[in-house]
């Protein structure tokens, strides 16, 4: 495991035992297995983009305030060889923390989803922050409830209102894209 899993093991066995939940009440609220927890907490696994959304909406929190709880730094220059990278393990996809980790509220967020690759993300995992995700290269079709948004490079797309959501590249080619957010 890296420094960043360890980082993310760490930040959600700290969110667990702070609120005083046992791994079997985790599990109920986030939907991910005990097994998976324990694991994950003991870095024997590192989590996959569903696993980690799951949980952090069990929180109350959204995906990118609990890793950058785990990746927090207090520099105001985020260079580029030092911004974190999490790759999930299942499907390649990986994002790359961009702003300085006290970036004054506003995240920006480098995303590479490989080709045929689909993220499923629950409601609540959109819960406490505002979106937008600008299409850099390749394509991507974003699902926001029942509504399809199909992005082509340099498209900019606002989130609405929190809704389940999947994040799909159909082409044969990865596609890049930033997402920034701001909490609500």
């Amino acid at each position: 495991m890296d420094i960043i899993a360890d980082a993310i093991a760490a930040r959600l066995r700290l969110e667990r035992e702070s609120r005083g939940w046992s791994l079997s009440e985790l599990a109920e609220r986030s939907g991910v297995s005990k097994a998976m927890i324990s694991k994950v907490e003991r870095c024997e696994a590192s989590p996959t983009a569903t696993v980690l959304g799951r949980l952090s909406g069990a929180f109350g929190l959204p995906l990118s305030v609990l890793l950058a709880l785990a990746e927090r730094a207090e520099e105001r220059l985020a260079r580029a060889a030092d911004q974190p990278v999490w790759t999930d393990p299942e499907t390649g996809y990986t994002r790359r923390a961009v702003s300085p980790a006290n970036g004054g509220g506003l995240e920006l967020i480098e995303v590479t989803l490989p080709a045929g690759v689909r993220v499923p993300y629950p409601a609540s995992a959109f819960a406490f922050q505002r979106q937008q995700i600008l299409l850099l290269e390749g394509r991507l079709d974003f699902t926001e409830g029942e509504v399809v948004h199909e992005l082509s490079a340099g498209d900019c797309l606002e989130l609405g209102a929190p809704q389940p959501c999947v994040f799909f590249n159909p082409s044969d080619v990865s596609a890049r894209y930033l997402v920034a957010l701001t909490r609500r």
